[in-house]
């Protein structure tokens, strides 16, 4: 890959870890493994069978637990703590063969990046789960799975596109948590407020 080829592609995979870090991987993963692509040598990793196999598993466990609300926030509160440094390392990784500043540069893109999408996502679902019903939920997950899958395909074979569709979607997503922020907050709250007063009784 060209250097602006990997930007892109980092770029990419870091909005898809953002949305869904295992399909991410796995998507990467067997891309490499089945020849569709060469990720960059120190990512070739991904295409091992038991690296993207233990993906493909966790990722099957996101799936179920994405669905359900309240959990659902509590896997995105977890995994705060996951995806973006996972995107940082996945581009810390690509640009393996630059000088040094250049690499921790490509990390901390990647890492605001995923934690960019990564917080639209998670906004989206706490103001999502004050509606009773739970198809919102389900639309909203198969949404993401489907964009993140999408996404890191496109990074790997469409680089330069992706990059450029990225910088939208960083854009839009700064817009939702805009947005969306106060709404939930206030929803959070009176999630708890329930629980605080039966505790009282």
């Amino acid at each position: 890959m060209s250097p602006l080829e990997t930007l892109g592609f980092t770029l990419g995979t870091s909005f898809a870890a953002g949305l869904n870090l295992y399909a991410t991987v796995a998507t990467a993963g067997l891309l490499d493994h089945y020849g569709v692509i060469h990720l960059p040598p120190h990512l070739a990793v991904l295409g091992q069978p038991l690296v993207w196999g233990i993906a493909l598993a966790i990722f099957a466990v996101e799936f179920v637990a994405d669905k359900i609300p309240l959990v659902d926030s509590v896997w995105d509160t977890l995994h705060t703590f996951i995806r973006p440094p996972a995107a940082a390392l996945l581009a810390y990784g690509s640009f393996a063969d630059v000088p040094e500043p250049w690499k921790i540069g490509a990390a901390l893109l990647a890492g605001s990046v995923a934690l960019t999408s990564h917080g639209a996502k998670a906004t989206t679902r706490v103001a999502a789960n004050t509606s009773p019903e739970p198809f919102t939920n389900w639309a909203l997950s198969v949404t993401e799975d489907v964009t993140a899958v999408g996404l890191s395909w496109l990074a790997a074979t469409h680089p330069v596109v992706t990059g450029a569709i990225v910088a939208v979607l960083v854009i839009g997503c700064g817009l939702v948590i805009w947005k969306l922020w106060g709404f939930a907050r206030k929803a959070f709250v009176s999630l708890r407020t329930p629980r605080e007063v039966t505790g009282n009784r």
